[in-house]
């Protein structure tokens, strides 16, 4: 889901919707609960909030200097002592818009009434990794709003919290294993409900919200732990909720010590991420399966062979504003991720956009030589039937050909008559409403009501990108510039993208922030896109200078995309950014409390198609990741010189896959090698790796008993400290090479 996806695999754990999927064993609340509230007292809360900090935490695994420095403080078991009457302190002072500027000692004025309504003791274990953690769950919210908060204290606690984040969310309920990571490792974890989520969240549900219970959270803290000392907290949150990482980090001070968004946006990013991948998607489809097999190891490299004019240009246009070509792999299972959260949006915010697409100069909507007149459908039928009760769709007295994914349904008669609801497929003369129709709407329409299919939104969209063009820092968009800097393509009154990144977090993303953070960016993003990290760096390194190394990191994983691979098969392309995140929330508390630095940024180059080119040895990748390489060769052969990535054999003859795999300085150890050969992703083989090491090269042989294309993988997992047993902080990365068995 582009832009609004949870977090992958250690953080939330998602599907392509936002809201976390709830893991068998692994509901919250499981084991006993036992109340621990009391009633109300006073309590001298501003004092607590204005602590400077000056306690520790345990160290992190490997840090034996700082064991010597720090001890965990233990839940002492008291009932809380929370009182009824508003906060007191100073309050946050307002900007011109009237928002307020949040600090650490400030009270937010429409946040300043926090109650307690559950204090009970809860265990949850993470089924992933089986571990379990007991804690004491502290729920409550803020009078006067919808904004609610849940705090997760273990009983043994290391001066720290981590605080994950998605702007769409409106449960403070957290996933089993962000429990268990963020507790397992001596932080209690803050969650909230973002006042609602957005959209009903409005200006609360950005940063505010969160800041708020942050700085509760710490009062909190000192009555469960006796500890008066100021927590360290890092924010942290994927796809929207590193919008909203980078909003809380620029719009607040003294909240949060350092932050850790992950796969960010452009400020004008959505929703043209979208839209261009919808254009591609269209315009390619046929072509798409030869565009992947051109980029898989051994294929021709040139994905633009075989394309007529039309396509040539669309996946130019496209790769040029971001999308990678090696994430092409995915096509199948591509849908313009978040494009339907968005598009209902961008429609209220330039109403006249569809009009003018198709009917003024300048729009591929009057161009002759477009196929997106041809793919117009405007089509009225009658209903003559209801799929499924409640209705799922409708049967029609007719249906056109062509694609009516994302269409307007537009009810002409009947109760429901002037209402719309998106197509989301069509079958014979049957139609499907989306998921998330209105039901409403769909509730309401009858046999005999009549109705127009109109894809004419939906296909002028794919172009929007076009149209929305930013200031030239933003380099994706310069495609459309002529020579002398001016627009090819007429603009609309305004850019949609920064509207959306200001619902996101409240605030649009400067550079400009407060603590310290590392960012983490996919090479194959195919939804927000590798190159808008490397603009924020950029807009980082013109406010910090000198000082972007003491503040800031930027990690690159490759062979990872926007979310976690959705399944095993998914695995032999891709790899979870999950580890990196959770390594990264380590790192950065180190960084904060006893300056130990972070491994270095990822060396990288952009080139003119505004693609992301990792450095190709790990000494100059530098970052987390290990990088992997790997070869094939025939049985018998000699040595392949150059290596070879791909070797064609007969049937039951054996080839040998070599790889090599290096972790970057101070990245960690190699502790795990894994083989898949079928593309089921079960990684059946491992190599054994006797004990952990930066740099590894094994080698294994495969027979392939039957003909065909094989894309053999091997899978290497590294670990900071080297220890394969760890449940949490497992970086990844992979390799493939060809196998044609005739």
């Amino acid at each position: 889901m582009a832009l609004f996806a949870p977090a992958p695999g250690g953080t939330e754990r998602g599907t392509a919707s936002p809201p976390e999927r709830r893991r068998p064993g692994g509901a919250v609340g499981a084991g006993r609960r036992r109340q621990l509230l009391a009633g109300p007292a006073t309590v001298l809360i501003a004092g607590v909030l204005a602590t400077a900090c000056t306690s520790g935490g345990k160290p992190d695994a490997g840090d034996p200097a700082a064991a010597a420095q720090r001890t965990w403080k233990t839940d002492v078991g008291r009932p809380l002592q929370i009182g009824a009457t508003p906060l007191t302190g100073r309050p946050c002072t307002a900007r011109e818009d009237g928002t307020p500027v949040v600090t650490g000692s400030c009270i937010d004025p429409k946040l300043n009434q926090p109650y307690v309504d559950r204090d009970e003791r809860r265990s949850v274990t993470d089924p992933d990794t089986k571990v379990t953690v007991d804690f004491r769950y502290v729920h409550g919210g803020f009078r006067g709003t919808e904004a609610t908060f849940a705090f997760y204290f273990p009983q043994r606690y290391a001066g720290r919290f981590f605080q994950y984040t998605y702007p769409t969310l409106t449960t403070d309920e957290a996933g089993a294993q962000t429990i268990a990571f963020a507790l397992s490792n001596g932080a209690y974890l803050v969650r909230t409900n973002n006042a609602g989520g957005l959209p009903k969240a409005a200006e609360l549900g950005g940063y505010r919200a969160n800041a708020a219970a942050a700085a509760f959270s710490r009062v909190v803290a000192a009555q469960v732990y006796a500890d008066s000392a100021r927590p360290r907290g890092y924010i942290y949150g994927a796809s929207g909720g590193a919008y909203q990482t980078i909003g809380a980090l620029e719009s607040t001070e003294g909240v949060w010590d350092g932050g850790v968004p992950m796969v960010p946006g452009t400020p004008n990013a959505i929703p043209s991420s979208m839209t261009a991948q919808l254009l591609a998607l269209r315009v390619l489809r046929d072509k798409l399966p030869q565009i992947v097999d051109a980029l898989e190891p051994g294929g021709s490299g040139d994905p633009y062979a075989g394309l007529d004019e039309e396509q040539r240009s669309v996946l130019r246009e496209v790769t040029r504003i971001g999308l990678p070509l090696r994430g092409w792999w995915d096509h199948a299972e591509m849908d313009g991720g978040a494009f339907y959260a968005v598009a209902g949006g961008v429609r209220i915010l330039d109403p006249t956009y569809v009009d003018d697409f198709w009917t003024k100069p300048g729009y591929a909507g009057t161009d002759p030589t477009s196929s997106v007149s041809a793919a117009r459908i405007r089509h009225d039928a009658e209903v003559t039937g209801l799929v499924g009760d409640p209705p799922t769709g409708l049967r029609l007295s007719g249906v056109p050909a062509g694609d009516l994914t994302g269409a307007d349904l537009v009810i002409t008669s009947g109760t429901a008559a002037g209402a719309s609801v998106l197509i989301g497929g069509a079958n014979g003369t049957e139609v499907t409403f989306r998921s998330d129709a209105d039901p409403g709407t769909t509730g309401s329409i009858r046999p005999g009501d009549h109705v127009r299919l109109d894809n004419s939104w939906h296909l002028a969209l794919q172009y929007y990108q076009r149209h929305q063009v930013p200031s030239q820092d933003m380099y994706g968009w310069n495609q459309y510039r002529g020579a002398d800097g001016t627009p090819l393509y007429p603009q609309r009154p305004m850019l949609a993208g920064p509207t959306f990144a200001q619902a996101a977090s409240g605030a649009v993303p400067t550079g400009t922030f407060h603590g310290k953070m590392i960012m983490i960016a996919s090479a194959l993003d195919v939804e927000a896109f590798p190159w808008p990290a490397d603009w924020y760096h950029k807009q980082a390194q013109n406010t910090l200078g000198a000082e972007l190394n003491n503040n800031y990191r930027l990690w690159y994983v490759d062979n990872a995309v926007h979310s976690s691979p959705r399944d095993a098969a998914a695995g032999t392309h891709i790899v979870s950014y999950g580890g990196e995140s959770q390594q990264a929330l380590l790192d950065l508390d180190s960084w904060v409390t006893n300056g130990t630095a972070p491994p270095a940024s990822s060396g990288y180059t952009v080139d003119g198609d505004a693609q992301v080119h990792l450095a190709p040895d790990a000494e100059g990748r530098r970052g987390v990741q290990p990088v992997v390489d790997l070869t094939v060769s025939r049985a018998g052969t000699r040595d392949v010189r150059p290596p070879a990535v791909r070797v064609d054999a007969k049937a039951g003859e054996p080839v040998v896959l070599s790889a090599t795999a290096t972790v970057p300085p101070n990245g960690g150890k190699i502790v795990r090698i894994e083989w898949d050969f079928d593309g089921r992703g079960g990684y059946p083989e491992q190599s054994a790796v006797d004990s952990a090491a930066e740099s590894v090269r094994t080698t294994t042989t495969h027979t392939f008993a039957g003909t065909g294309t094989y894309f053999p993988v091997v899978r290497v997992t590294s670990e900071r400290n080297g220890d394969g047993k760890a449940p949490y902080g497992l970086v990844q990365n992979i390799a493939r090479v060809r196998v044609v068995v005739r």
